[in-house]
């Protein structure tokens, strides 16, 4: 179990306050919606007033969490609620590392004090005036978690549910590096809440489009292998979202597919956004630190799973980076 425990001010600030923000990152996942939902619920049992907002929608992905349609998109509703508060409010972010992926308001949103930021990032970019950071913890709904239980709330069914989707898909269930003896105990706890893990895995895993099918199909095409197969890349570009009729949210796992090759130890996924920028994911096996990797390119994450961007530049160009920058890496923890 960590170490690192709660500090005590971010436990009186959630006592004394009674209107609270609730924020995540941009393109949310599991973890971010799960873990700003379970916190809802939290602090709603507690008699408290929460305003969860996000520059998106949540994705169709993920719409089956309780209570979900609660984030709002509206900023002009986020004032109304802020000044109605006046003094009496407080933000809480929750699995964003660093303070821009908090969306296009985030500037504005960081004038809210206090500011709690809540996150297990090892690449954390420290915001906000108060912060609990734990890169051991498994995610930030094992975190959310632990406060709601420092607070003496014992979840109730959609709290449990939330808080288990956060932890099982940023676990990839239960499989990744960061999954430690304190997980499972609370994952243990959730169950007894009424959690029940096959219809999670349903809902997360066997709930796709036939768009979202032929998607990969067009994905997995650009699959190529390089320094002796140690290293996978994949891309997906507009215009396969257009040939497939898929969404920009039906790539979430992917990566995983070419990840799972016995020889590859890394990961590379080079996405085409909208804005003529190449977002790049990494995820790892073993020793290779692609969090250090990503941030060389202004990006960030976990050892095991990170991410950058480059803006105006080629797949070739971007390709071309990554792959040093991995060899390099690779041939010094050979």
């Amino acid at each position: 179990m960590s170490e690192n425990r709660i500090p005590e001010q971010i436990l009186e600030t959630i006592r004394r306050t009674d209107n609270f923000v609730l924020l995540t990152h941009e393109q949310p996942d599991g973890d971010a919606l799960g873990s700003l939902l379970g916190m809802a619920e939290i602090l709603e049992d507690m008699g408290k007033r929460t305003f969860a907002y996000m520059d998106e929608p949540v994705s169709h992905l993920y719409n089956f969490l309780p209570h979900c349609s609660r984030i709002s998109c509206s900023f002009e509703k986020l004032g109304r609620f802020v000044r109605e508060s006046g003094p009496d409010i407080a933000a809480l972010a929750m699995d964003c590392g660093e303070a821009d992926r908090l969306g296009k308001r985030c500037h504005e949103l960081l004038r809210i004090k206090p500011f709690i930021v809540i996150d297990h990032h090892l690449s954390h970019h420290d915001y906000g005036n108060l912060r609990w950071v734990d890169p051991a913890r498994s995610s930030a709904g094992e975190m959310v978690y632990e406060i709601g239980e420092a607070l003496g709330f014992r979840p109730n069914p959609d709290c449990a549910f939330d808080l288990y989707v956060a932890i099982a898909t940023d676990t990839g269930s239960f499989k990744y590096e960061n999954t430690g003896p304190r997980t499972f105990e609370i994952a243990a706890q959730l169950v007894a809440c009424g959690v029940r893990p096959e219809q999670v895995s349903n809902l997360v895993y066997d709930n796709f489009s036939y768009a979202r099918l032929k998607l990969m199909e067009l994905v997995l095409g650009t699959l190529t292998l390089c320094e002796h197969e140690q290293i996978a890349f994949i891309h997906v570009t507009r215009e396969m979202f257009d040939r497939s009729g898929a969404l920009r949210q039906d790539v979430e796992g992917f990566i995983d597919l070419p990840r799972s090759l016995h020889s590859v130890r890394v990961a590379v996924f080079l996405k085409e956004t909208q804005s003529d920028t190449i977002s790049v994911s990494l995820r790892a096996k073993g020793d290779c630190d692609v969090a250090g990797i990503a941030k060389l390119f202004g990006g960030g994450g976990h050892r095991n799973a990170a991410g950058c961007r480059f803006p105006g530049e080629s797949f070739e160009d971007v390709r071309e980076k990554i792959r040093k920058a991995l060899q390099k890496e690779l041939s010094s923890i050979s």
